[in-house]
């Protein structure tokens, strides 16, 4: 079989301690629109997976149908199974997810503008029962991780950066405690540098802290260098997943994703049309 899976056989099996299992999940919005189409997906317990694809493959419905945001939108996962750390989770509330150990951080970061950055990440311990000791001690482990947001502890959030406020997101999901972060388009609207930065911060939560990553990411080339699998979706399918290195040497992702064709960079304007025809929709 080859390491790159389509999607008739990347289902065939589970992966043995995955922390987050989707199993064949549809999605509707209105009860008409017919958005994910039939999913499957693995995380293993304390690795990051990248999902990815272009703009409306179906990535945030992805995340939003596992930590349970879809009934605000009108949407319900309509066929198949999610399974968060052994226990069928689609009937779950969110908060009742997020004190299991699974929390989601939204796409364009959705700090509260009118709360300082500290008051900010407090409210991501609001499931938590363990006291105010344990909540400080988390506070300043979260500054270690983001110490930039530490000098920015009292900055009013509305007014800090637009990389101040992704870290900001991320720590306060932090400060749940979670298992596993569910993490939507990080790089969206930063400079190259700071992506880089919050990439590496999420590289380090995952190694020292053990938290498990999916992360749905348009930034092909930087979700592949830190994952170590990915899922690629277009049109609400998985048309391919593998190794992320795998992926990352694939000839139609570098061609359809990374911009680059027989070893070199294309310009969009070179491109009036696909050369190859991908694969995965012969």
């Amino acid at each position: 079989m080859s390491i790159l899976q389509q999607t008739n056989s990347q289902a065939t099996h589970a992966v043995a301690d995955a922390i987050l299992s989707l199993n064949n999940i549809e999605v509707m919005y209105d009860r008409v629109i017919l958005v994910l189409k039939g999913v499957s997906l693995d995380v293993p317990r304390g690795q990051i997976v990248a999902l990815l694809g272009a703009n409306g493959a179906g990535k945030t419905t992805t995340l939003k149908a596992i930590s349970n945001l879809l009934h605000a939108e009108r949407g319900e996962v309509t066929k198949g199974s999610i399974t968060f750390d052994g226990t069928q989770v689609e009937a779950l509330s969110p908060n009742e997810l997020v004190r299991r150990g699974c929390i989601q951080v939204m796409e364009g970061r959705h700090c509260f503008a009118h709360l300082t950055v500290e008051e900010n990440l407090l409210t991501g311990a609001f499931t938590r029962r363990d006291g105010a000791a344990a909540i400080s001690q988390d506070l300043e482990r979260v500054y270690a991780y983001f110490p930039r947001i530490k000098s920015r502890r009292q900055a009013i959030a509305g007014y800090t950066s637009g990389g101040e406020q992704q870290m900001c997101a991320i720590g306060r999901a932090l400060m749940s405690r979670p298992k596993m972060i569910l993490l939507d388009e990080p790089s969206m609207g930063l400079a190259p540098q700071v992506v880089e930065e919050i990439f590496e911060i999420v590289k380090d939560l995952n190694r020292n802290e053990g938290v498990s990553f999916l992360l749905a990411e348009q930034n092909t080339h930087m979700a592949l260098k830190y994952a170590q699998h990915g899922y690629i979706l277009e049109n609400g399918r998985v048309v391919m997943d593998g190794p992320a290195d795998a992926l990352a040497e694939n000839a139609d992702v570098k061609e359809f994703y990374l911009g680059i064709a027989e070893g070199k960079r294309k310009s969009f304007r070179d491109v009036k049309h696909y050369k190859r025809r991908k694969r995965w929709l012969a």
